[in-house]
C-alpha cells in the first residue's frame, strides 16, 4: 500500500480522500492556498504545505508547486480529486516522470478521452453506442459542413473537441444559422481550450443524462457499478443525482454496463471512471468519459456498498481489482443533493462566514462536507459546500429521507440553494422520475 499521499485538491473531495487514506493506514499531505489554511482536511492531515495565493492558477493549478510539495514531504503518490488538474494529462505525466504515483488513469488514456473526437472513435470501435455525427473533425469547407448537417438531420449541435463542462457547444436548428454558429464555436474553442477543432452531432431534444461508473485495474480486469441519473441540471451543471436510474429495465442496464466494461478492457483503462450517455427513446448515446472520481460517486457507493475512492487508491498501488462483476449488487435507491453557497434566486455565489452549521442525520443519511461553524467560504473557488445523500429501500423511501434531511440542515451566515432542492423534491415530475436534461431550466424559467 502507498505510504503517503498528497491530496491535490480542496473542499469536500479533499476531506473524502483523506478519510479513505486514513482507513487504509496511509499518511496524508494537504496542499492548500493561503485562502484555504482553515479547511477541515488541512487541519486533519498529517502534514500540510501552502502552495500559493488564492488564485487557482497560482495554487491548485500550479503543477511545479504540487510536485515540490510531494518532494519535500517524501510522499509517494498524488490524488487529484475532481476538477482542477484531475483530467490534465500533462499533470499526470509530470507526476509519473517525477517518480510519484498518479492516482488515476495513465496519461495517454486521459489524453485520449480528453479529445472528444478520438474518444468517440474509440468507443465506436469498442461497440459503445454513440450519437450520429460527423465521424471525425468538422471540415472547414462550409459546403461540406452543410452536407454533413443535412445528412445528420437538424437540429445539430456543434462541439469543441477539447471542450467539457458544458462549454464549447452550440445548437443549430437551421442551415441558415450553421456557418455563423461554426465560426463562433471555433473561435470560442480556440480561446478557451487552445484547440479550434470541432465536431458535429445530432441534437437530441429531450434526452436524459445517464452515466455508468466503472473500475478497472489496467491488467485485464474491469467491472461496472451500475448507472446514475444526472438529468436535473442547470447550465449543464448537475444539481441532483440518483442511483439507479429510474425507468430502465434490467436488460438495458446489463447491456450498457457490459459495453462499458468491454471499452475499459479495449483501452486498458486503469482506475475509476465514468461513461456519460444521453438516453432517449430507449437508446443510449455516448457523449464522453470522465477519467476521474465524480462529484456524485456517493450515490453509487450507497447502493453498492463499494468504496470507490479506496478502490482507486488500491489500484494505483498496483493491486489487482478484487471485485468481480457478480459481487456488485445494487440494493435500494440513493439520491444526492448538491448544496452550493449561492443565492437561491439569482444563483450568484454567496461566500462568507458560516455562523452556524448543523448537518442532518438519521437512518440512510450521509453528508459529505468540509463545513463547520466559524468557517469562511472563500470567493475564489467553486460554490459547492456540501453533498447530502439519502439511501432507502426504494426510490420513494430515499426521497422521503432526503426531504427530512433538507429540513434538518442548517447553514447560517451564507445563502445556499437548499430551498431549490426542497422545491424539486415537492415537484410531481421529479417525484415520478425520468425528467429530461432540460426540465430544471424550463421550470426555473417558468418561476421567473
Amino acid at each position: 500500500m502507498l505510504d503517503k499521499v498528497v491530496i491535490a485538491n480542496r473542499g469536500e473531495i479533499a476531506l473524502r480522500v483523506l478519510r479513505a487514506c486514513r482507513e487504509l493506514g496511509i499518511r496524508t499531505v494537504a496542499v492548500h492556498s493561503t485562502a484555504d489554511r482553515d479547511l477541515m482536511h488541512v487541519r486533519l492531515a498529517d502534514e500540510s504545505v501552502c502552495i500559493g495565493p488564492p488564485a487557482a492558477a497560482e495554487s491548485y493549478l500550479n503543477i511545479p508547486a504540487i510536485i515540490s510539495a510531494a518532494e519535500v514531504t517524501d510522499a509517494v503518490a498524488i490524488h487529484p480529486g475532481y476538477g482542477f488538474l484531475s483530467e490534465n494529462a500533462d499533470f499526470a505525466e509530470r507526476v509519473e516522470r517525477s517518480g510519484f504515483v498518479f492516482i488515476g488513469p495513465r496519461p495517454e488514456t486521459i489524453r485520449l478521452m480528453g479529445d472528444k473526437i478520438a474518444a468517440i472513435e474509440t468507443m465506436r470501435r469498442a461497440g459503445v453506442p454513440c450519437v450520429p455525427g460527423s465521424d471525425g473533425p468538422l471540415p472547414e469547407d462550409p459546403a461540406e459542413a452543410a452536407r454533413i448537417a443535412r445528412d445528420i438531420g437538424y437540429p445539430v449541435i456543434i462541439k469543441a473537441a477539447g471542450g467539457g463542462g458544458g462549454r464549447g457547444m452550440r445548437v443549430v436548428h437551421t442551415e441558415a444559422n450553421l456557418h455563423h454558429a461554426i465560426a463562433l464555436t471555433r473561435a470560442e474553442a480556440q480561446a478557451a481550450f487552445g484547440n479550434p477543432v470541432l465536431y458535429m452531432e445530432k441534437y437530441l431534444e429531450r434526452p436524459r443524462h445517464i452515466e455508468v461508473q466503472v473500475l478497472a485495474d489496467g491488467r485485464g480486469r474491469a467491472v461496472h457499478l451500475g448507472e446514475r441519473d444526472c438529468s436535473l441540471q442547470r447550465r449543464h451543471q448537475k444539481v441532483l443525482e440518483e442511483a439507479p436510474a429510474p425507468g430502465l429495465d434490467e436488460a438495458q442496464r446489463r447491456m450498457i454496463g457490459e459495453r462499458c466494461v468491454a471499452a475499459c478492457l479495449e483501452i486498458g483503462y486503469r482506475g475509476a471512471g465514468t461513461f456519460e450517455f444521453l438516453y432517449q427513446d430507449g437508446e443510449f448515446y455516448f457523449i464522453e468519459m470522465n477519467t476521474r472520481i465524480q462529484v456524485e460517486h456517493p450515490v453509487t457507493e450507497m447502493v453498492t456498498g463499494i468504496d470507490i475512492v479506496k478502490e482507486q487508491i488500491r489500484i494505483a498501488a498496483g493491486e489487482p481489482l478484487r471485485i468481480r462483476q457478480e459481487d456488485v449488487l445494487v440494493r435500494g435507491h440513493a439520491v444526492e443533493c448538491r448544496i452550493n453557497a449561492e443565492d437561491p434566486q439569482t444563483f450568484l455565489p454567496s461566500p462568507g462566514r458560516v455562523e452556524l452549521y448543523h448537518p442532518p442525520g438519521g437512518p440512510g443519511i450521509r453528508v459529505d462536507s468540509h463545513l463547520y461553524s466559524g468557517y469562511t467560504v472563500p470567493p475564489h473557488y467553486d460554490s459547492l459546500v456540501a453533498k447530502i445523500i439519502a439511501h432507502g429501500e426504494d426510490r420513494a423511501s430515499a426521497l422521503a429521507r432526503m426531504r427530512t434531511a433538507l429540513e434538518e440542515l442548517v447553514v447560517g451566515g451564507i445563502r445556499t440553494n437548499v430551498e431549490l432542492h426542497r422545491e424539486l423534491l415537492r415537484d410531481a415530475a421529479v417525484q415520478a422520475g425520468g425528467t429530461d436534461i432540460h426540465y430544471l431550466e424550463q421550470r426555473l424559467a417558468e418561476r421567473g
